[in-house]
């Protein structure tokens, strides 16, 4: 279900959106922070959101991937800190190969905790509540935000649009229904045969 949300204004959530990502980009461990999400590819499992991206490869794309996802968090955690706290208000759309990297930047737990006290910041990422948001789109709130934060537009090779990125999932549907995956990487029917 599809929740009407009332945010702040996008100019003033840029302005914020810009000083939370200048002091993320100026922390002494945001080296590390990089390094440790583009290292986690052989432990992340992912059927849905990094193989959208066209001729994606985990190594040349996770720098771009990075930028993108540090840039969204930056706007979610403005959002936070402008609404008081306002969780629901916070947890935006995101492009899924985006957000597929916030998943990882959120499991270097111990790092980002340090790097949210420094900064006084609240990182914001609920599955819960993401899933009752409309999927991201071109022109929308989050879009807007960012154009105004960073003087630029998103980035098309990772930020897809809804109709889009639906289209992309169905041919990934086909494709790994030939394998034996379904339900989107739900599920998982693969036979190993016999141990050796």
């Amino acid at each position: 279900m599809t929740e009407t949300m009332s945010r702040p204004a996008p100019t003033e959530v840029a302005v914020r959106a810009r000083e939370i990502h200048a002091a993320l980009m100026s922390d002494p461990e945001i080296g590390r922070l990089e390094a440790a999400v583009s290292q986690y590819t052989s432990d992340w499992d992912d059927f849905y959101g990094y193989p959208l991206v066209t001729t994606y490869d985990a190594e040349a794309d996770a720098p771009g991937l990075f930028k993108e996802a540090v840039r969204a968090m930056a706007i979610k955690s403005a959002v936070w800190d402008i609404t008081d706290g306002n969780e629901s208000a916070a947890e935006l759309p995101m492009p899924v190969p985006v957000d597929t990297m916030t998943h990882a930047m959120m499991a270097q737990f111990s790092l980002l905790t340090r790097m949210m006290q420094r900064h006084g910041i609240q990182f914001v990422h609920m599955t819960d509540l993401e899933h009752r948001n409309s999927a991201w789109d071109h022109g929308d709130y989050t879009h807007e935000v960012y154009q105004l934060a960073y003087g630029e537009d998103v980035n098309p090779r990772f930020w897809i649009g809804a109709e889009e990125t639906e289209r992309r999932r169905k041919v990934l549907d086909v494709l790994y229904e030939g394998i034996g995956v379904s339900e989107r990487g739900k599920k998982v029917a693969i036979s190993y045969g016999a141990a050796a």
